[in-house]
């Protein structure tokens, strides 16, 4: 049996490290964009562009160790992308990363919108490297493609039209993330295409003698001028602001068929008389309506379903079961301390779990789930539940500690009461809701916690960053040593034209 005292030295040690570690990881002045559960639908969700989203922790290591890589990914997306961050810490925004299937810190997800107009977003894990260049060249590769390939069969039609059009001009097969995003900016508004050297009668239509080439047709039959700038998003976007300026993001729908619509009802409204306007507002307020509780199906596969269907108390459509929301997992002694051992701690619930997959341990940990969700779709205030993986340091000796010697025991644990309680029975849903009933209400017996489990607060100096050694179980790979030459994947996404 491990001393007692070692389960209060570990875990006094975890509690010095939790001021530096509890300072907020992205400041204001950080280009990685910070989203919580309220501003995730319209930042994310509900964007023009591609995202990727980092779940994490304050107090996780391997948070910590990606963030110089993500920043430095932000600062390479720039203008491209969105590279956000939210805090899974913050009770806020519990519901919302636990709808996301977050189980362990960091994760991160790429987030693009539908190519379909008021499709639900697309969110897939990212499973790459830790590393900048590969963090960029994984978001920049599901920028969608709005860029329209012109050939010389083609030119005449591309050229149809009042609108102003950009035409680049390249040796390239390949479109470029930085054109495709001026596309995803510009969509409806200018019209982007794309021409390939071999294409000799467009490129001498328009005179081109070096590629990349950048020529903005203004249209209304003015003479087409060609970039001199350099090749950068907010250059480029500079150029196009004599004819035209970006969608505003998330866009609030197709701006020349909004402005048609509207001259085509005021005129309308100055021919009918008032009670034949009056009947076509009421068709038109039901067909808006008919048609928001209708969305149209993605043709995209969808490996995640969007938040704004997982995050609500009711699923869409005759969805009887909400999705599962998981348990967290405590991942190292930092947060087994804050959670539930602190001498001001309330009532927790942990399951202690092999490290590796077992029947009993899947089966504990599921039925905490399925129990968590119900009360968080009820909307049912109750203590928390946790895993704790033996891996996780200070386990084995809480372990220890409380004389519990079974692979996979669930325990309830007052710390500030000075109590525990044993789970003694079947991993199953009934019988652990049961026992989880019989300690909302206060019944049976509950044992007297060993001092030495209960840390008093102290108030310690910021450590220095080599003392931050534990790790965080994630379900992604652990971050990676950066690589030299980060410039290169600067140079990669916004001169590739």
């Amino acid at each position: 049996m491990p001393h007692p005292t070692t389960l209060a030295a570990a875990l006094t040690a975890a509690l010095a490290a939790l001021p530096a570690a509890q300072a907020g990881m992205y400041t204001k002045n950080s280009p990685v964009l910070q989203v919580d559960a309220l501003s995730y639908s319209k930042l994310i969700a509900k964007s023009n562009h591609t995202s990727i989203v980092e779940f994490y922790a304050p107090w996780c290591g391997h948070c910590q160790n990606l963030k110089p890589a993500y920043e430095k990914a932000a600062r390479n997306l720039a203008g491209l992308a969105k590279v956000a961050a939210i805090d899974c810490d913050d009770d806020a925004n519990k519901q919302l990363c636990g709808s996301m299937g977050v189980q362990g810190f960091p994760t991160l997800k790429i987030v693009r919108p539908s190519k379909k107009a008021g499709g639900r977003p697309i969110v897939e894990d990212y499973q790459g490297a830790r590393t900048a260049g590969a963090i960029t060249e994984a978001v920049a590769s599901k920028i969608n493609n709005h860029v329209i390939r012109v050939a010389d069969k083609d030119l005449d039609g591309f050229l149809e039209g009042e609108g102003p059009k950009l035409l680049l001009f390249t040796e390239k097969g390949t479109t470029s993330a930085l054109l495709r995003s001026v596309a995803i900016d510009y969509l409806d508004v200018v019209s982007v295409g794309q021409v390939r050297n071999k294409e000799k009668a467009a490129v001498d239509k328009f005179g081109i003698e070096k590629f990349p080439t950048l020529v903005l047709i203004p249209g209304a039959g003015k003479d087409p001028v060609t970039y001199d700038g350099e090749l950068n998003k907010k250059d480029i976007a500079a150029f196009l602001s004599q004819v035209a300026q970006p969608n505003p993001d998330p866009a609030p729908g197709n701006g020349k068929d909004k402005a048609k619509d509207k001259s085509k009802s005021d005129k309308a409204k100055t021919d009918k008389p008032k009670s034949d306007k009056a009947k076509t507002d009421k068709k038109e307020k039901k067909e808006k309506k008919e048609t928001k509780s209708k969305p149209e199906p993605s043709k995209e596969a969808e490996p995640e379903e969007s938040p704004e269907a997982s995050t609500a108390t009711t699923t869409e459509g005759a969805t009887a079961t909400p999705d599962i929301v998981p348990i967290p997992t405590v991942t190292d002694a930092n947060m087994l301390v804050e959670k539930c051992l602190l001498a001001k701690s309330h009532t927790c619930v942990l399951a202690l779990v092999p490290s590796e997959a077992s029947s009993n341990g899947d089966k504990a940990v599921a039925s905490l789930s399925h129990l968590n969700t119900k009360y968080i779709h009820g909307h049912r205030h109750l203590f928390p539940f946790f895993a704790v993986p033996a891996s996780v340091e200070g386990a084995s000796a809480l372990k220890g500690a409380l004389e519990l010697s079974g692979d996979v025991e669930l325990v309830a644990v007052n710390a500030r009461r000075g109590w525990w309680r044993r789970y003694e029975g079947d991993f199953g849903v009934e019988s652990v809701e049961s026992w989880i009933d019989m300690i909302r209400m206060g019944e049976g017996a509950k044992n007297k916690l060993p001092k030495e489990i209960i840390i008093d607060e102290v108030k310690a100096e910021k450590p220095a960053s080599s003392s931050q050694t534990s790790e965080t179980r994630t379900t992604d790979p652990e971050p990676e040593e950066e690589t030299e030459a980060p410039e290169a994947t600067h140079s990669i996404v916004h001169e590739e034209l």
